[in-house]
């Protein structure tokens, strides 16, 4: 008599690329503890696909064309709040990841390395864990203690994005220069830049300004 066999892990993955997904299949297939109930090309399929299959484990891309994985995650955890939803991306920006977990995704996974670490990504936070890269946990930490960009620093980097002076700035924003080189000097040191070009460049390494 063969021994009792836990069901499979049940997964459901939500990405608008063919070849990615056909990707996850592959890594997937040969796990006897893992199994692909689903692949949903856009938001509106994965929602439609969660009601109907109630994965236990659901893979979501952060960027798609018709509606954003934040917007697919809220969509779902709204209807049922207990979904163990894992973010895919390319975007390894802390803020994008706060975004998610603040929604409530358990995991974060760069496509890059999911190869490498989707097979124990699934498992663990079917298990209850949660999973988030090494590679982020230190900007996280830093956001929670104070250092995240305010809002009004956000707009003031737009600006010096598009290659503003502090005085266009002020005029822009309603403010003083000087409050405007506050501002900068501040954004300076929160993201640790060495000057405005280089503090633009890590605001969209990190997800705090989009091109």
């Amino acid at each position: 008599m063969n021994a009792y066999q836990p069901l499979p892990i049940t997964i459901l993955t939500v990405d608008d690329h063919p070849l990615f997904q056909q990707g996850i299949a592959s890594v997937i297939a040969n796990e006897a503890d893992l199994y692909l109930v689903g692949q949903a090309a856009n938001g509106a399929e994965g929602i439609a696909l969660f009601r109907e299959k109630r994965p236990a484990v659901t893979l979501i891309d952060l960027q798609m064309p018709d509606m954003s994985g934040i917007d697919v995650i809220v969509a779902i955890r709204a209807e049922f709040p207990a979904a163990r939803i894992v973010v895919l991306t390319t975007l390894e920006g802390d803020v994008n990841a706060a975004r998610a977990i603040k929604v409530g995704a358990v995991g974060y996974l760069f496509k890059s390395s999911v190869r490498k670490t989707l097979l124990e990504t699934v498992r663990h936070v079917h298990a209850g864990g949660q999973c988030i890269p090494p590679s982020l946990a230190h900007a996280l930490l830093a956001t929670r203690n104070g250092n995240a960009i305010t809002g009004r620093e956000v707009d003031v980097l737009k600006l010096v994005a598009n290659g503003n002076s502090n005085v266009s700035i002020a005029e822009a924003l309603s403010l003083s220069p000087e409050t405007v080189k506050g501002y900068v000097s501040s954004i300076l040191l929160k993201l640790q830049a060495r000057d405005r070009a280089h503090a633009v460049m890590i605001a969209l390494q990190r997800g705090i300004l989009s091109l």
